[in-house]
This record gives C-alpha cells, sequence and structure tokens, in this order.
C-alpha cells in the first residue's frame, strides 16, 4: 500500500489523517457513546457519511487526492 503524507487508505477509501484527529477529538468530547448508538439506519431523505474526512479525487485521471472538509490536497501518483 503507497503511503502518503496528509492521507490513508483504510480499505474502504482515503482518509484525511488531520480531520479524523479533530473529528475524533470532537465526536469524544461531545458524547461517550459508541458510533453505533449515535448513528442509525440512513433512512432519511438526507443521509450523510459517517466519515466526514472522506478524500475525494481532485482530477478526472485520479492522481491527486483532496479533503473536501479542509482542502488539503496531496498528488498520490508517486512513481
Amino acid at each position: 500500500m503507497m503511503e502518503l503524507n496528509d492521507f490513508y487508505n483504510d480499505g474502504f477509501g482515503w482518509i484525511c489523517k488531520a480531520c479524523e484527529r479533530e473529528l475524533k477529538a470532537e465526536t469524544n468530547a461531545e458524547t461517550g457513546h459508541s458510533r453505533l448508538m449515535r448513528e442509525g439506519e440512513a433512512e432519511s431523505k438526507s443521509p450523510s457519511f459517517s466519515n466526514l474526512a472522506l478524500a475525494k479525487w481532485a482530477d478526472p485521471a485520479q492522481r491527486t487526492l483532496v479533503c473536501p472538509r479542509c482542502g488539503i490536497t496531496e498528488l498520490a501518483d508517486k512513481f
């Protein structure tokens, strides 16, 4: 698996390391409940991602990752 400075792949997608740390700190401070107790089935008309730090591809060639939350970008094609 390729290693990047600002992102890591958890097998589901690329996650922004900085945003994940911030979100975990906020979540733990707000409630002591696990994610299972905070989230239900997505039956609402506007479901949301359980991980807001999930990165997106910034270009059609899928070479650059961007975090939609903080806007950090990194080249993922390091060949």
